[in-house]
């Protein structure tokens, strides 16, 4: 009896030791498959939506840019007419100005944002959609938000860099030949501190914007009769819908902090006696007072479009990690 016994615990430890060790391999799988695949689906996504990404820049920050408001340059009335001058201005090789950049720092961001969203999702207690929809949907709202402002802390320098090679406006020479110049110069003027301005109306902006981005997601998808659908058409288009009104919505949500954070980063370059703006309040402020609250949406419009691109994340996205058996 005894052997037997002892025997049976020796096959109970084992059990348990084969779960443990099984559950500690997936867990970093599944974190990687996740990692992977936000930032391919970043990347290509990105790369499509490069020229609509551009133009926005341009519009958005023209009023923070000294070649415009020294009246070197004239200011785009536009995003058509932005678009035309751009192209004969710089060539149409410009809309894709930065945007090596714009994947170095898109990978790391997306990819970041997925792993850490369903790793902090995974923190909250389960909620069922059908009985506690307020809870499913505030718990998909603060792991989207949370992942996003942890995300954007690790990749800020790289952000602001994508933001002022995009902005380059004239048809002279670029001011920055690139990624490394462009932060060898920033820090060179104004020291390591100046590749973090704006960073904190980013994290403030991000949460609202990532929440309703994730969250809406999610919780749409949650509710899609068509997410395990076997027509492969139907299930992508399905997912696409709920992802395009999900970045629409985030887009608008978050878009007053996204142009106050351009226009900071517009003069982190300079010595501080010359900016323009001294802060975040300051700059919501002059904004709002110089230009009408309307300015806070300078952009909005094509940003609507770059949306698609947004989408387009959401659902490659999803499908990667379905195509890969990921939870």
């Amino acid at each position: 009896r005894r052997a037997t016994q002892t025997s049976q615990k020796i096959s109970q430890l084992n059990n348990s030791t084969f779960v443990q060790l099984s559950h500690s391999i997936t867990m970093p799988s599944d974190f990687l498959i996740n990692f992977l695949a936000g930032g391919v689906s970043g990347a290509v996504a990105k790369t499509c939506t490069a020229p609509i990404e551009r133009v926005k820049l341009l519009i958005q920050t023209q009023d923070a840019n000294p070649k415009i408001i020294s009246g070197e340059v004239a200011r785009y009335t536009g995003i058509v007419d932005c678009f035309t001058r751009v192209s004969s201005e710089q060539g149409i090789k410009a809309f894709w100005r930065g945007n090596l950049t714009n994947i170095i720092r898109y990978f790391p961001t997306q990819a970041f944002n997925f792993a850490f969203k369903d790793s902090i999702k995974a923190l909250f207690p389960k909620a069922d959609k059908n009985t506690e929809f307020g809870k499913f949907f505030l718990i998909n709202m603060a792991s989207g938000g949370l992942a996003g402002a942890g995300s954007l802390c690790i990749v800020y320098p790289l952000d602001y860099a994508r933001t002022r090679l995009a902005s380059d406006v004239g048809t002279g020479k670029a001011q920055f030949d690139g990624l490394l110049d462009c932060i060898k110069k920033t820090v060179a003027s104004g020291g390591i501190g100046s590749l973090y301005n704006g960073i904190g109306v980013s994290v403030v902006g991000i949460i609202p914007y990532r929440g309703v981005y994730f969250g809406l997601f999610d919780t749409a998808t949650g509710y899609n009769p068509y997410q395990k659908s076997e027509s492969n058409v139907l299930r992508a288009a399905s997912k696409f819908a709920c992802a395009q009104f999900s970045a629409i919505s985030a887009g608008y949500a978050s878009y007053p902090f996204d142009t106050v954070r351009r226009r900071l980063q517009m003069q982190s370059e300079k010595p501080e006696s010359e900016w323009v703006y001294k802060g975040t309040a300051d700059c919501f402020g002059k904004i709002i007072k110089d230009e009408g609250a309307g300015a806070l949406f300078k952009g909005a419009g094509a940003n609507a479009l770059r949306t698609v691109g947004a989408a387009l994340v959401l659902v490659l996205y999803s499908e990667i990690t379905a195509a890969f058996g990921s939870s």
